[in-house]
């Protein structure tokens, strides 16, 4: 009975999640691409190492720290006091992404969190496109001044158990974008799910990122003498399986398989693949595969958990393969009571 209600559990959400990938209308679709139609794309970076380095195969993860605010909030509910995540990422073409979060577990409410998330590109050189001489044409033209631009994103998240076997978060974040002396502000919500079926650890996670409206930038109008354009969320849907192995109570070793299906709303659907193998609940080595996209591809690292007193203290590393954009190297530091 129990075998037959997983089957039906696992077909339910199959299909749900098919009908987010592939809705029709009764119309043959245009095969057309959507990338490059949303902003707020540092939304998309996730800076947990751990994460990172199973691909970002994150959904159904279960034993999260505060991090899991960036993955699938409801993760959260595994803490159990205090937990407190530091993030350094190197992106791509020097660019700098640093986050942090704290969470805090309140017996009978739930789980808390408040996240901070900020990328600073750094000095940027100025340009502009100046009329050519005796022509119509035009040439660019270094000036030898420089601007900056910043993202940044405060979130706060609440996440509690339904059930024994589900658990539901949701996140509220504040955000805001500049370039030079032109910005925007926005806010969105996150949602997350996390169901255990009851056969061994199998796990079902679902979550819905970056639902929040249309916003444009400000001061767009006024520099460019034309009307603001529009700026979508990249709203992002995630269904995620995982399962550990070796997983009897007197055994040292841990192996941890996820699988994610990704459908966002600028571009083509994503799968991702992550392996996790623990050692005495100490020692740590991932890794990961990114299919369908268009230069990420491997990653893989290592984490270290110990505890020091009353403390458990751990650092958790990750590499991402960018191809021709090289590769991103990713820090997490996190101690927890």
């Amino acid at each position: 009975m129990k075998f037959r209600k997983l089957i039906m559990a696992i077909s339910i959400c199959i299909q749900s999640f098919s009908c987010c990938l592939f809705a029709q209308s009764g119309i043959e679709p245009y095969e057309t691409e959507r990338v490059g139609q949303t902003g707020w794309q540092f939304l998309k970076i996730n800076s947990d190492a751990r994460q990172a380095a199973l691909g970002n195969a994150y959904t159904a993860l279960s034993d999260g720290d505060a991090n899991a605010v960036f993955g699938n909030p409801a993760a959260l509910v595994s803490i159990k006091d205090i937990d407190i995540q530091l993030n350094r990422t190197n992106w791509i073409a020097d660019i700098g992404y640093q986050s942090a979060t704290i969470a805090k577990y309140f017996e009978g409410i739930g789980v808390f969190a408040i996240s901070i998330a900020n990328i600073d590109y750094g000095d940027i050189p100025e340009t502009i496109n100046s009329p050519v001489e005796g022509g119509t044409s035009t040439e660019m033209i270094i000036t030898g001044n420089t601007y900056t631009a910043f993202d940044i994103a405060i979130g706060l998240t609440y996440t509690r158990s339904i059930t024994d076997r589900l658990s539901v978060g949701g996140s509220i974040k504040w955000m805001r974008e500049k370039i030079a002396d032109v910005g925007m502000n926005n806010w969105a919500l996150d949602i997350g799910t996390l169901f255990y079926t009851g056969f061994r650890s199998l796990r079902i996670g679902f979550t819905a990122r970056n639902f929040g409206p249309d916003s444009h930038l400000i001061g767009y109008n006024e520099k460019l003498q034309s009307e603001p354009v529009d700026i979508k969320m990249p709203l992002d849907f995630r269904f995620g399986i995982a399962m550990d192995f070796f997983d009897e109570p007197e055994s040292k070793n841990l192996l941890t398989v996820s699988v994610d299906g990704n459908h966002p709303n600028d571009g083509p659907e994503k799968f991702r693949l992550g392996v996790e193998y623990t050692f005495n609940k100490i020692f740590s080595l991932r890794g990961g595969y990114k299919f369908n996209y268009d230069e990420e591809s491997f990653t893989f690292g290592a984490g270290i958990e110990y505890p020091v007193y009353n403390y458990n203290l751990s650092v958790h590393y990750a590499y991402v393969d960018f191809g021709i954009l090289k590769q991103v190297h990713m820090l997490t530091v996190g101690f927890s009571l």
